[in-house]
């Protein structure tokens, strides 16, 4: 698999967990959906940049679709990949912030990226979560949060790493921390 920019620095917090079933899967995604509310709401505009990083089958369409859920979409979460971004406008605390779901997997070249004018969604109070960022080849923003999605034996395990690469990543995942 190849490195993100994400991957090169070294992260301010990281934490390594083990899924040993779908329901661990959907119970971190919306542990993770309410720290993310909690920093989305406490600054006014805040926004997050996060990759989901995996092999093909890791586990990472799924981790989203749950992640996007938990944050209080009610209908359904698409795949993005021919489409490459899917928007979701949610209400947070009656604060107005969008999920912007990208799948950059059939990107053939960076320019793409570029092209597409989706650098815009990166200005926006919300999140934008990409899958296969490494397609962007670097042309991407800065990640505030990685999540790397690896696939146990079982379908339903996974390993998940969840690293910040900056302040406000760090903030987000400290919620996640036990106490």
């Amino acid at each position: 698999m190849a490195q993100t920019q994400a991957t090169k620095a070294i992260p301010l917090t990281a934490i390594d967990l083990y899924c040993r079933q779908e329901a661990d899967t959907a119970s971190l995604a919306k542990q993770l959906a309410a720290s993310f509310g909690h920093f989305l709401t406490k600054q006014s505009g805040a926004h997050l940049n996060i990759s989901l990083e995996g092999d093909l089958g890791a586990g990472k369409t799924t981790f989203a679709r749950y992640l996007i859920q938990a944050l209080g979409h009610d209908g359904k979460v698409k795949s993005p990949t021919y489409t490459l971004c899917e928007p979701y406008p949610l209400q947070l605390n009656e604060q107005a912030i969008t999920v912007h779901h990208f799948d950059l997997y059939r990107m053939r070249d960076p320019l793409e990226w570029q092209e597409a004018g989706f650098a815009e969604h990166f200005d926006v109070p919300g999140i934008c979560l990409i899958e296969w960022p490494e397609k962007a080849e670097g042309s991407l923003p800065v990640f505030d949060i990685q999540i790397q999605l690896t696939a146990g034996t079982d379908e339903n395990e996974r390993s998940i790493k969840l690293n910040a690469f900056s302040q406000s990543g760090a903030s987000v995942l400290q919620e996640l921390q036990p106490r």
